[in-house]
């Protein structure tokens, strides 16, 4: 696709008209450079069922795809976009009449439709799907209702791209007669995907390496094993399945009626025809590379696209967590940047002087709460610990795995309230020190306190001595009087507080 010039703060619209289904975003690069989503929508197509029976599209299913252009096209000028770019991919890359349907829909909708071949759909695919995740080098896979598009990676760069015709609907409409499925049927599909998967030379995953997953049946796969365990992060973007929970939920699937499947907690009702198939062409792909998880990206084709309309290069993960964060701090009103920027330093200082052998996880938590704490102010200031907490849990943020949100979160929200139970996060801290992380809660409460009773506009001071007591300075201070935090560092760090003032 050609390279676009335009202003770079206007919104993007990408209208994707796949095997599947259709979906439109609505991005935007905000000051940050942050990639932000401002609206999206999805309408089921079913293009690949017309392609495969009788290699074209027939009236109902342009009709169908007409009228979803269409609705994406006003969302999209609703939501202000200046630049709506719309692609097709494997459906009509194989019907004989995918010309026509395109020249309908620049006829009666007015919007240009561009169909990309396979490489390209992975290039696309590979540039959004691993922008947003923390892996440096492995495998992508980027799994439609009618393809499935195969990049190796190494240092965030893109390497071999190849496009295989092992879409989910494809799939279980070729193979899958029974409902459910026979074990012969899901043998034969096995079979299918492995000898594709051999003859395309796909490689398998070196030390080291990630396997990262995209498209929506990997995300509803991974969504309906969310909703089967106790799980704290509510977004999709950087979930890890593993190859033994995935075998649980695709078993689970073959084994349900089609018409049942809708009971399934977390199954997407559109998907329920060709989620099965979808699923046992990744376990098979999981198996062939000899992959124990996948991370799941929440992003794909339809942002790869936005990311070179915006003359976007993939960034490294240290650049992208960095852009998330400033964007997020950006979008409340009670965030101070000076007094954020005093209480990193006050922290950073502290956790050098006081408990310098600490976890750098630990560490990097520390820093983000001590960074966000503020936009709990936009909430409510007495309880802004909890409303960080919850934040940080509740939003996608591009470049971090769950496990740093959640230990973001942990910090946070212990600072705020010394009973809350770390557990709550369930699996993702289950490996925690929980000693430093106390720590670094009252850490954050003390960094907070001297903050907040400095001067503003002047840089804070901090040097700490370790003895029988622990003593802090801060020739800027002119009043310290708060009994409840030396109780609590007292009782974290097994030394008395003295805070020495002016």
């Amino acid at each position: 696709m050609a390279r676009l010039s335009f202003r770079r703060s206007a919104p993007v619209a990408v209208i994707d008209i796949g095997s599947n289904s259709g979906r439109v975003v609505i991005l935007e690069l905000d000051p940050a450079r942050h990639l932000r989503l401002l609206a999206g929508s999805r309408a089921p197509l079913r293009l690949v069922h017309d392609v495969d029976e009788r290699q074209k599209l027939g009236e109902e299913a342009m009709a169908r795809t007409i009228e979803a252009v269409r609705d994406f096209y006003a969302i999209a000028l609703g939501a202000g976009a200046r630049r709506v770019v719309a692609v097709a991919t494997a459906a009509m890359r194989d019907a004989k009449n995918g010309q026509r349907l395109i020249e309908r829909i620049r006829r009666e909708v007015g919007v240009g439709v561009q169909i990309i071949d396979g490489r390209r759909e992975a290039a696309y695919g590979f540039a959004g799907a691993v922008r947003g995740v923390p892996v440096s080098s492995g495998l992508l896979f980027d799994l439609g209702g009618g393809s499935m598009q195969i990049s190796t990676f190494r240092s965030r760069r893109l390497g071999r791209a190849t496009s295989l015709p092992l879409g989910s609907l494809r799939l279980s409409e070729t193979f899958l007669e029974s409902d459910p499925p026979k074990a012969r049927e899901i043998r034969r599909l096995r079979d299918h995907v492995w000898k594709h998967l051999k003859k395309a030379g796909v490689r398998r995953l070196g030390r080291n390496e990630t396997v990262v997953g995209t498209g929506g049946t990997v995300r509803n796969l991974a969504k309906i094993d969310r909703s089967s365990h106790v799980y704290p992060i509510s977004t999709l973007h950087g979930y890890v399945l593993t190859l033994d929970r995935m075998h649980d939920v695709v078993r689970r699937l073959a084994s349900t009626r089609e018409r049942n499947r809708d009971e399934v907690a977390g199954m997407s009702a559109q998907r329920s025809d060709s989620i099965v198939g979808g699923g046992i062409a990744i376990e098979t792909f999981m198996e062939f590379v000899r992959a124990d998880e996948v991370m799941v990206s929440g992003q794909g084709v339809r942002e790869g696209i936005a990311l070179s309309l915006l003359r976007m290069a993939i960034a490294p993960t240290a650049e992208v967590k960095e852009a998330a964060l400033s964007s997020l701090v950006r979008r409340f009103d009670g965030w101070d940047p000076d007094a954020a920027v005093r209480r990193r330093a006050t922290a950073a200082a502290l956790l050098d002087g006081i408990d310098p052998k600490t976890d750098e996880a630990i560490a990097e938590a520390l820093d983000h709460g001590a960074r966000l704490l503020d936009i709990g102010r936009s909430f409510d200031f007495f309880n802004r610990h909890g409303h960080v907490a919850d934040v940080l849990l509740t939003t996608e943020l591009d470049g971090f795995t769950h496990q740093e949100i959640a230990l973001a979160s942990a910090v946070v929200r212990l600072a705020g309230d010394r009973h809350a139970d770390p557990r709550r996060l369930g699996p993702l801290l289950r490996r925690l020190n929980h000693t430093a992380l106390d720590r670094a809660a009252v850490l954050l409460v003390l960094a907070d306190e001297i903050e907040r009773r400095c001067p503003r506009g002047k840089r804070i001071k901090v040097s700490c001595s370790v003895g029988k007591d622990i003593r802090v300075s801060v020739p800027q201070l002119s009043s310290w009087r708060s009994r409840d935090i030396e109780q609590r560092f007292e009782k974290a760090f097994g030394k008395s507080l003295v805070i020495r003032t002016g």
